[in-house]
């Protein structure tokens, strides 16, 4: 008897040794570690925590004058981009009031939980005319580019603010109407920036194509631009000829990206569209490097 429990004793004391020599489990694939789950909150993803940015989808659309049907799909193509390549994780808000370095509720006061500027390393925009924020508010999100975050907007974000020219400053131009919508030609004015490298020299395109105003080429490096020539029967659109489609700049330390493209669902699912908005949003995380070139207009056979 003596001699089964010491043997049984003997048992426990090596199984408590191999048990105090176990490392803890580390996060497979898809799960999150306590670091990333502090910054960004409950979503998964491939990819390191350590690494991992967190980036605010907003999409305040209600003085639309009209809603755009694309942008609860664009919202879930931006998420999906940051979950499947585990680069990002993204907030999806619809409410502005989270754009604050402090969020705050209907009644004003302070919300808690959740995203503001305060813990959020860029904004995917896809604003829709006059976005209702205080303001405080423009001061901090002014701010909160200029010291060094990202901004990534599209299609309808260039419609924003239209009394607003800061913030038009901060995007590079501001909303002069629709240039053309239909099939047309885009020239790829600098095919060595990353957002728009895998894109040809010129290629097809069938959108809703905006007209932007206030904006200098001083200031922008122009990416893509509408080839007017292009369009049949149309000599307005071929008198002003420089139209700007897709733009990179700085502004203060922060990395800003417009992008015109797309007005239609469907075009959300093309490749090269979610190819030029991953490269987007990762140059403006800092996550790529690039220095914008403004440069005077461009054919393509001029680079």
């Amino acid at each position: 008897m003596r001699r089964v429990l010491a043997f049984v004793f003997l048992m426990m004391i090596l199984g408590a040794l191999l048990f105090a020599q176990t490392p803890a489990p580390t996060p497979a694939a898809g799960q999150r570690g306590p670091q990333a789950a502090q910054r960004g909150g409950g979503r998964g993803g491939r990819g390191g925590a350590a690494q991992r940015k967190v980036l605010l989808a907003w999409a305040d659309t209600r003085n639309g004058v009209s809603q755009h049907a694309f942008t609860s799909h664009a919202l879930a193509i931006v998420e999906r981009l940051g979950y499947e390549s585990g680069l990002w994780d993204t907030f999806i808000r619809t409410d502005s009031n989270i754009v604050a370095n402090t969020a705050f509720k209907t009644d004003g006061t302070p919300a808690s939980g959740g995203p503001s500027l305060s813990n959020v390393d860029g904004i995917f925009f896809l604003g829709h005319r006059e976005v209702d924020i205080n303001a405080k508010q423009k001061e901090e999100l002014l701010a909160f580019v200029r010291s060094g975050h990202g901004f990534v907007a599209a299609h309808t974000g260039l419609t924003a603010f239209e009394s607003w020219p800061e913030f038009g400053e901060m995007l590079g131009a501001q909303y002069a109407g629709h240039a053309y919508t239909g099939p047309a030609k885009v020239i790829n004015e600098n095919p060595t920036f990353p957002m728009v490298k895998h894109l040809p020299a010129t290629f097809d395109y069938t959108d809703e194509f905006y007209h932007a105003k206030t904006f200098s080429r001083d200031k922008i490096d122009v990416l893509l631009r509408l080839d007017p020539t292009s369009v049949p029967n149309n000599t307005d659109l071929q008198k002003d000829g420089d139209y700007p489609l897709a733009w990179a700049k700085k502004y203060g330390n922060g990395r800003v990206f417009y992008g015109s493209f797309s007005h239609a669902t469907e075009l959300w699912d093309r490749r090269d569209i979610q190819l030029m908005y991953l490269e987007a949003i990762k140059w403006s995380l800092g996550l790529t490097e690039a220095e914008p070139a403004p440069h005077a207009l461009r054919n393509s056979s001029q680079q």
